[in-house]
């Protein structure tokens, strides 16, 4: 996939199918739009073009992070991925400026996918009753997608960062289709850990959505490849009072330098709380058992 920062270097596509949306967290109502832009522009041999926003124009907390969504939105087959950045300029195009100028003029979409929350332009003013006159207007082809229920709810972003934070992350892995998850930069530590016998990397999130703290069986994603480890969220308390939250992984059979890499975890199974230990050698065979539950949990010698 393609990605276009901005829209100064954005120009018309062989038959655009265009998705429009903040897509963040790319939930099942999400997938549904994005995997039909992708396949209806394969049908026409068109390009899929999806177009996003951030920061969110909401003002709202991001699920995940911008390099997390662009990754997961490539996974659809999406052939270009248009990121405009939501600033006080771009926030005060109108409705028929955007669609006018930016759509049908520099882009020339001849399908769009929209949600039917979708709003655009100054204020929201743009809705999708507005989007269906410019339709007519400029030629192009609308197809609203309602939203998406589970139990008579609309799934949403905010309703699955909610059920996050709250630790109701199975709930939360139904909305999304997939596990939860964080993507993250591996930084470096004290290396405690490692003198200790049980090395373990230390991630930097992107603006993501933290479980809360305690310790989860994980799945990591490293370079397109799966491995599987243990994961603390917490502020470490057996070694003091600290403000600060650390995120540490240990990746079961794994001897590779990732300082500055990539990864992203996924969040299998909570095991337990936090908890303060009243020695570093108590807190050590309690690190081995989570280590021996969570390689059960995953069938692992």
């Amino acid at each position: 996939m393609k990605i276009i920062f901005g829209l100064s270097r954005v120009k018309k596509f062989q038959k655009p199918v265009m998705a429009l949306g903040v897509f963040d967290g790319v939930h099942r109502g999400h997938r549904v739009i994005l995997k039909s832009a992708a396949e209806k522009a394969r049908r026409i041999k068109g390009t899929s073009v999806v177009m996003t926003f951030w920061p969110h124009p909401q003002k709202e907390e991001s699920l995940y992070s911008l390099r997390h969504r662009l990754k997961l939105i490539s996974e659809f087959g999406i052939d270009i991925c248009i990121v405009v950045g939501f600033n006080k300029r771009f926030s005060r195009i109108t409705a028929a400026e955007f669609v006018r100028d930016i759509l049908a003029k520099r882009i020339g979409a001849k399908f769009i996918f929209i949600g039917e929350n979708f709003t655009f332009g100054f204020q929201g003013k743009g809705n999708a009753s507005v989007f269906k006159a410019f339709a007519k207007e400029f030629n192009f082809k609308l197809k609203i997608f309602p939203a998406v229920r589970i139990n008579g709810s609309i799934i949403s972003s905010t309703g699955i960062r909610r059920l996050i934070k709250a630790g109701k992350l199975a709930q939360a892995q139904k909305l999304l289709t997939r596990p939860v998850s964080i993507l993250g930069t591996v930084i470096k530590g004290s290396s405690l850990a490692r003198k200790l016998g049980i090395p373990t990397a230390n991630i930097n999130p992107h603006h993501e959505v933290l479980p809360p703290p305690g310790v989860y069986a994980v799945r990591f994603i490293y370079r397109q490849k799966q491995f599987f480890g243990v994961c603390s969220i917490g502020n470490k308390p057996t070694l003091g009072r600290n403000p600060i939250q650390y995120i540490e992984v240990h990746i079961f059979k794994f001897k590779k330098n990732i300082y500055g890499a990539y990864l992203i975890i996924e969040f299998m199974k909570f095991l337990r709380k936090q908890k303060k230990f009243a020695s570093l050698q108590s807190l050590v065979k309690q690190i081995q058992k989570d280590i021996a539950r969570a390689k059960a949990l995953f069938s692992l010698p």
